[in-house]
This record gives structure tokens, C-alpha cells and sequence, in this order.
């Protein structure tokens, strides 16, 4: 019987997807090469890797105005690239813990980052709720999942027509998600989806080039969006394992 791991992340993967991903390391989709050897622009890597974004958009049903990127950095990269793109003036936090924290330290880079509740004092014990948002906020934050704390929010938060980021690291795919007020969603792959070395991003396409800072280019998810995730050597062995 496989042994079960209880850790925060990486997390369990299948057998059936890690003897498939094995497989094609060995002998990738009949040519001879490794999944580590294949151009990431041939036609068969490019097949995957289309497969991959497709899954993910009939799985939690995402709207045509959304795309998904497979990046890296880890979601750690996106507490930057997140302000650093939908940030003009100010943007709303919710400290609940560790990654909100570390979110909001990034954010302050770029402006002011407003918290409007956190439960910091009682070591993130509970989250916050009656808590009152600034109208004049860029977008509001959260992080639906605390693994280091045991907390998580069940449901999708909104504030009128404010757009709102989430990290969804640790629950993405445990359920329906209302994509109507986001404007972006990110998700490290190795706690619910695949090895670490990607992030899993799910940008809102209209709501993107609004700041009017220079952002730099790798930093930039028009970039991303325009390239489908090959701006650069993407991920390919993530882009497998979600496959299967």
C-alpha cells in the first residue's frame, strides 16, 4: 500500500500520472527523445502543453475572458507580479497568515497596501470577518487556504464591483469557483496539482496593461499571455504530470 504524506506540500500524485510521466521521460509520445530532451516548441510537447491549459479551463469552468499561464517562481514570484501589474495606488488585504503576510510585504514596493483585518495578534489562529474595505482600493487580496495555520475561507469573497486576487496555492480544484469578481487567481503546482518547479496562473485578459508603470518584461503577464507560456523554456515536465 502507498504511504500517505500529511505535509503541506508537495503533495501525493497519482500513480497512474507518475508512471505515465515516467514513461515519457523515458520514451516521450513515440520519438525516441525523453520529455526532457523534446523541443518545448515540437509539435508533440506543444500538444501537452495545450492539453494542459485545456484541462484546466473545462475543469473549473473558466470564462473566455480569462487565460491560463504555466509560469515560474513558484507563487511566491506572483506576491510581485501581482501589484506590479494591477497595482496603481493602493490595493486591500486580508492578513490571515504566512503568504498573505508575504504578499503584503511585496505589495508595499509598489504602493500602499491596506490591511483591513488580520488575526496576526492571535498567532492567525481564525479569519477575520466584519471588515470594511476602502473604495478607492486598486483590487482586494486573500488567501483562501492557510496550511500552516488550519484556516481556510470556503467561499469566494466580493466587494461590489472591486476586483480581488486570491491565492488559491493549497484549494484550487476543491471546489466551484465564481470567477466574476477576479481579476486574477495564482497556485503553486506542488500543493494540489504537480511537482513544484510552476505556478499555475488565471489572469483576467481585459484587466491587464491598466497600471501605467513600465513593467519589465519577464515581470509583465501580457507577455505570458501573448506567447501562451512560451515566452521562454516552459515547464514540461509539470505540463505532463497534469496531463495525466
Amino acid at each position: 500500500m502507498k504511504k500517505h504524506n500529511f505535509s503541506a506540500g508537495p503533495s501525493i500524485l497519482s500513480e497512474y500520472a507518475i508512471k505515465n510521466t515516467a514513461d515519457a521521460v523515458l520514451n516521450f509520445a513515440g520519438t525516441g527523445l525523453s520529455l526532457m530532451e523534446v523541443s518545448h516548441r515540437g509539435k508533440e510537447f506543444m500538444a501537452v502543453n495545450t492539453e494542459a491549459n485545456k484541462l484546466i479551463k473545462d475543469i473549473l469552468q473558466i470564462p473566455e475572458d480569462f487565460e491560463v499561464l504555466f509560469l515560474g517562481g513558484g507563487a511566491s514570484m506572483q506576491f510581485c507580479m501581482a501589484p506590479y501589474n494591477f497595482m496603481e495606488k493602493k490595493a486591500a488585504f486580508l492578513d490571515t497568515g504566512t503568504w498573505a503576510n508575504k504578499a503584503i510585504k511585496e505589495a508595499k514596493l509598489f504602493g500602499e497596501a491596506v490591511v483591513v483585518a488580520s488575526s496576526k495578534a492571535d498567532n492567525y489562529t481564525y479569519i477575520p470577518k466584519d471588515f470594511e474595505v476602502p473604495a478607492d482600493a486598486d483590487y482586494f487580496y486573500y488567501c483562501t487556504n492557510n496550511t500552516i495555520y488550519g484556516t481556510e475561507i470556503h467561499k469566494d469573497l466580493s466587494f461590489g464591483d472591486m476586483p480581488v486576487i486570491a491565492d488559491m496555492s493549497s484549494d484550487i480544484f476543491s471546489r466551484p469557483i465564481d470567477f466574476t469578481h477576479y481579476d486574477l487567481i495564482f497556485a503553486g503546482a506542488q500543493k494540489n496539482l504537480a511537482p513544484a518547479g510552476v505556478t499555475v496562473v488565471i489572469v483576467r485578459k481585459s484587466a491587464l496593461g491598466r497600471v501605467s508603470r513600465a513593467i519589465p518584461t519577464m515581470l509583465d503577464y501580457r507577455t505570458h499571455v501573448d506567447k501562451d507560456s512560451m515566452f521562454n523554456t516552459t515547464a514540461c515536465l509539470f505540463a505532463r504530470m497534469n496531463t495525466s
